[in-house]
């Protein structure tokens, strides 16, 4: 450590919101450069060669051949699949000194197309399975949570090639297993859950989620086994219920521009005559966005939802997709006078209303059932509004919040909410790449067929934030001794030069062993820093040389434990070889 490059931090970084993220930085792993980029210093740099030497492990394992290719990259063939469109304003584009249009690779389907459509054109070059890491590139609006979520990070992305699905499901399946092991190796709680395919495409897709209270996305369960991300789970369209409200009315309700405000006044004013009280669910509100489409056009949508539920933005990004959502503001409201904030009704809505904004309803909306919405009218709502009967809509979207309780789709449990980190995700693609690029190969009758394709990520760099997020306490970072930065951090706790005698010949002699070792050999500072910074950079074992070896003893302790235990320093070697192996 007299010579490792590294500065440990005994305040958190201004930027850094998460333990881990707060830990990694202090620890002297990583840096931050600019936001959402981060440097990686010498001990980051050993931890994340592990991570890619597991990932690496079990690609080759399945029979995956690893390439590299360029992060910059050429236009035309994400024009092909329309992706230089479709990534919008994540994408980052340049030109070159000829005005050539470039990219920095967000993900690399095109290229993997392109390198098999140049060399293979028989059925009996397939099955073929090819994997890279790589660094990547996206202009995240808001970078966040350190390498967790940055705008250049490494990924390990793998595509299969088959001749037909069947072969595409026993690539799947395979990748499937890889993934399981790699994930178990990390050593971090995780859930395979059902995902919503996206810009990706393709008929099938899985995500493998770190649970962490922290985590960006959304996913539930059920006590059947049932996982799925927010963004796919499809809800039932509830099923029609016979009509027994009364014809619909207008009603004045001044000052209620709010679910809230509305009930108090529904209740004040318009009891039920079942008697029961009125409630956010008796309500219909109607949530007006603008999707902003790549070619830059601009779409009002309308959305019919219980009042009791809000709009959940990921699962509405996933229905719109490749388009934008953005908030509709002052100045959009000005160019559909016949909307009243605050009371907006079905009446002024739909492809075929006077406002031609598309209308779309939640499925929990079932028809024949009634409901208080808006007027159409400042200070009025209108109740017994039947759907089917007094109104409709221009279709049905995935887009409302899920709550703790609700039904799973398949009826049959009920739904807990989680939070988790997208680590991993596997597609079956089927043909879309292949079809644009026109990767085609000779069947076994000599016909022409085009390749059906899987894609398989995991987020390599990302993997190292999610262990730190998962193995810290209040004094540092606590690494699986899989991917920890070395085996054993040995500390000189004294200023005799028998101990920095001894201290060297034990870490020759586990070096020779093959055992990695970060010797604290600093002669000026003093224990307690030492200590401190051991406990903060995490190394699985810590071997203190100090006081004891007057008495012919060393400790040896657990970083995760906090066990000690002083050992013969004649056996020392060989006991600390041992706990490294257990």
């Amino acid at each position: 450590m007299s010579t490792l490059f590294l500065r440990t931090l005994r305040e958190d970084p201004a930027d850094a919101e998460l333990p881990g993220h707060k830990l990694l930085v202090r620890a002297g792993y990583i840096r931050r450069a600019a936001p959402g980029i981060y440097t990686w210093l010498p001990l980051g740099m050993k931890v994340l060669a592990k991570v890619e030497g597991i990932v690496r492990e079990e690609m080759e394992r399945i029979g995956s051949q690893e390439v590299r290719f360029p992060a910059l990259l050429p236009r035309e063939p994400y024009d092909a699949t329309g992706r230089w469109t479709e990534y919008g304003d994540n994408l980052f584009r340049l030109k070159d000194r000829k005005d050539a249009d470039l990219l920095l690779g967000p993900t690399h389907e095109e290229m993997f197309c392109l390198a098999v459509k140049d060399m293979y054109s028989s059925y009996k070059d397939l099955p073929l399975s090819l994997f890279q890491m790589q660094n990547k590139y996206r202009d995240e609006a808001r970078p966040r949570a350190g390498i967790l979520r940055g705008r250049e990070f490494i990924m390990k992305d793998a595509y299969s090639f088959d001749v037909d699905s069947t072969g595409l499901q026993k690539a799947y399946d395979g990748f499937r297993e890889a993934y399981i092991r790699i994930f178990n190796r990390l050593g971090f709680e995780y859930v395979i859950v059902q995902a919503d395919s996206g810009a990706m495409g393709g008929s099938a897709s899985e995500e493998f989620l770190a649970v962490n209270e922290n985590g960006e996305d959304t996913f539930v369960r059920d006590e059947h086994g049932y996982a799925a991300n927010v963004e796919a789970v499809v809800v039932p369209q509830a099923a029609p219920v016979e009509v027994t409200a009364g014809s619909a009315h207008v009603e004045d309700t001044p000052d209620t521009p709010t679910i809230e405000t509305l009930v108090n006044a529904l209740n004040a004013n318009h009891p039920r005559a079942d008697g029961r009280s009125w409630t956010g669910a008796d309500t219909l509100k109607n949530v007006i966005v603008m999707l902003h489409h790549p070619d830059g056009t601009r779409e009002p949508l309308a959305i019919g939802l219980p009042g009791d539920r809000e709009v959940d933005p990921k699962r509405l990004e996933t229905q719109v997709a490749p388009a934008e959502v953005e908030a509709f503001e002052g100045k959009d409201f000005a160019a559909y006078p016949m909307l009243a904030k605050g009371y907006i009704g079905p009446g002024a809505l739909g492809e075929s209303k006077s406002s031609a904004i598309r209308y779309l309803l939640d499925p929990l909306v079932a028809e024949g059932s009634a409901w208080v919405t808006g007027a159409d009218e400042h200070g009025k709502h209108v109740l017994d509004l039947v759907h089917g009967r007094d109104f409709t809509a221009d279709g049905t979207i995935q887009a409302a919040e899920l709550r703790e309780g609700d039904l799973s789709p398949d009826g049959n449990g009920t739904l807990t909410l989680a939070r988790g980190i997208e680590m991993g995700h596997i597609f079956q693609l089927g043909t879309k790449y292949a079809e644009a690029l026109g990767l085609k190969v000779l069947d076994e009758q000599g016909k022409l067929v085009t390749v059906t394709m899987g894609s398989y990520g995991v987020g390599v760099t990302r993997a190292v934030g999610v262990v730190a997020e998962d193995n810290n306490d209040q004094a540092g970072l606590v690494w699986p001794r899989e991917i920890a930065p070395a085996d054993v951090h040995i500390v000189v706790a004294s200023k005799d030069s028998a101990a920095f005698v001894k201290a060297d010949e034990v870490v020759r002699e586990l070096e020779a062993r093959g055992v990695e070792t970060i010797y604290d050999d600093r002669p000026k500072v003093s224990p307690g820093v030492k200590f401190k910074d051991a406990e903060l950079i995490g190394v699985p074992t810590i071997v203190v040389v100090g006081k004891g070896l007057a008495n012919g003893v060393i400790e040896i302790k657990d970083r995760r434990s906090g066990h000690r235990r002083e050992v013969p320093v004649d056996h020392a070697v060989d006991e600390i070889a041992r706990e490294v192996a257990r």
